[in-house]
Formats: structure tokens, sequence, C-alpha cells
């Protein structure tokens, strides 16, 4: 019979082995700029061992230490992590304040330690950060000041965080502006709802991980991820168990979807081009044209081969990877 210790020196073997072969097939050079993650599963992880609901927190937070190593070196540059929701606060308060002193330690750490100002990471609180306990508050405060310099890579924390409060928040403020002749109807955009959201402002989100089974994405960000259309990866371990293996199947996920999507936008400018076409060999090399210009080298050439032979113009489609 094989010991245990034989049979955890076998999962790690295939466990590397499968890490470097997801290394060697995803594109380093288009790895999502900003990655969030719900960290799904830390007190059925515990209670999976026979231990307490904070230990799985701990685990958890050492997870998100490697997670933020892992990210750095695969090249994404904002990460933000969900750690504690509105809904949260409807937990018993034992596990609140289980939870609250977890996260002013680890606020703590972050901020003090030598891997974070190696690489650094800035830390930024989003959400309603008013609502938590003063101790939290002031870590929070403690962290962002402590790396407020800090420009290579963001570590967003989602605190006292709900997506839908947070658009209802900023949807407010923005009647309140126009009943008060503060703000023309017609001046309200993107930039203005976003520069009402709760918090710092972060870019766009690529990917969303969700760890633990289940399938949704929980209220979190919505005007960045579903705005963006961003990927989204479901994977079955807990938190505290999430790999470096599962983070790269989720960047994986993200380059397929990135694939699908310039793909249907290639079929969509040959067929643009192909009705231009139909009625004016003039207007379609125009189009062609300019969309040589904006378009990645496989949809510019989509467009170029639905003209009629010659209709093309004469110079080349770029070769270009979008």
């Amino acid at each position: 019979m094989i010991g245990t210790r034989a049979r955890a020196l076998v999962r790690d073997a295939l466990e590397g082995v499968h890490e470097q072969f997801l290394w060697n097939e995803i594109d380093l050079g288009d790895v999502p700029a900003h990655v969030a993650i719900i960290q799904d599963g830390n007190r059925r992880y515990a209670q999976c061992r026979g231990e307490a609901a904070p230990e799985g927190y701990h685990a958890g937070a050492d997870t998100t230490e490697q997670v933020l190593s892992w990210c750095a070196d695969l090249g994404v540059e904002e990460l933000t992590l969900y750690a504690f929701s509105t809904e949260n606060f409807d937990r018993p308060e034992n596990q609140l304040n289980t939870l609250f002193d977890l996260i002013e330690s680890k606020l703590r750490e972050f901020a003090d330690a030598e891997k974070i100002h190696e690489r650094h990471v800035r830390v930024r609180a989003i959400g309603d950060v008013d609502r938590l306990p003063a101790r939290v508050r002031d870590a929070v405060a403690y962290a962002e000041d402590r790396t407020r310099d800090h420009d290579q890579f963001t570590l967003n924390v989602a605190l006292a965080y709900g997506g839908r409060a947070e658009l209802l928040e900023a949807a407010r403020t923005v009647a309140r502006d126009v009943a008060a002749g503060e703000l023309d109807p017609m001046d309200v955009d993107a930039d203005e709802v976003e520069r009402r959201l709760a918090g710092p402002t972060v870019r766009d989100v690529d990917l969303i991980v969700r760890t633990g089974g289940d399938e949704r994405t929980s209220n979190f960000l919505p005007w960045h991820a579903a705005g963006n259309e961003a990927a989204v990866y479901f994977c079955a371990p807990y938190w505290p168990a999430f790999s470096k293996v599962d983070l790269l199947r989720g960047v994986r996920t993200y380059q397929a979807r990135e694939e699908s999507w310039r793909a249907s936008r290639a079929d969509r400018a040959a067929a643009l081009v192909g009705a231009v076409g139909e009625t004016s060999a003039v207007e379609a090399g125009a189009v062609v044209s300019r969309l040589r210009e904006r378009l990645s080298g496989r949809a510019a050439r989509a467009a170029e081969d639905a003209l009629p032979e010659g209709e093309g113009g004469a110079e080349p489609v770029g070769d270009g990877t979008g």
C-alpha cells in the first residue's frame, strides 16, 4: 500500500507537471490586467478538516498572500479580493469579530511586508469602509498610507462592499446634483457615474474567479465587470485550497474568451464590408482602410477577404494580433 507521504509526493509531482503544461499553453503576452476574486469556502474548508471556522479564515489569508505573488509573476497589474461583503454584516457577532480581527491583522501585515514593498504594491480598500469598526478603519488607513507611493501593482481589498448598493448610491448622488441644478442631465455619462462609485477608481475587470463551487458573481463589481463583459471562471476548490494551477486555468479561460470574441468581431467585420461591397466598391474600400487601423490582424484580413477581387486597395493588411 502507498503511504500518505508517498501519495502526497505523487500528487505534488502531478500538480507540478500540470502547472508547467498550463504555463506553456497560455500566452504570457495576453494576461488579464485586472483579476477580481470571490474568495469562497473558508468555513467549509475548515469543516471538512474537522476544524473551527477561524482556522479556515486564517488558511484563506495565507492563500491570499500566495495569489498576490502569482498574479504579479504573471504580469497582472491589479487584483481585487472580495474580503467582506455588505451581506456579511448579518453573520453572528462572534464570526464578525473573528473576521474583523483577521482583516485588521492582515492589512497591517501587508503594509509592513518586505515583499509588498519590493514589488511596489499599492494596497487600497473599496467599499463602505465607514461601516467597519474603528480598528479596521485604522488598519485600512495604515495600509493605504504605507503603500501610497507604490505604482507597479494594485491590490484592492473589497470591504463592506456591495455592487448594487454602490450603483444605487452613485445614482442617488447624480439625482441630487441634477435636482440642485449643479449637474446637467446631458452631462451624465459613464465617467460621471464612475467618479461617484465607492472608494478609489479601479480599472475595468478582465477576469472574475470564484472558488468554492458556486457559479454566481454575488453582486461583485457589476460596473467594472459586467460592463466590460469580463470572463468568469468558477472552480471547485475552497479558497484555502486554491492553487496556482487553478489561477492558470482562469487565465486560460480568459484567453479562450478573448479569442472567441476576436473571431466573432472578425465575422461581423467581414459581413459589414461584404454588405457595403455589394453596393459600392469605393465605400467598401474606405471601410476596409479604417478597419485596418482599428481591428486585429485576423479581423482586418476577414474584412478584406469579403471584398470582390481588386477592390481591397493596394496596401497589404497588417499582421497585428489586436
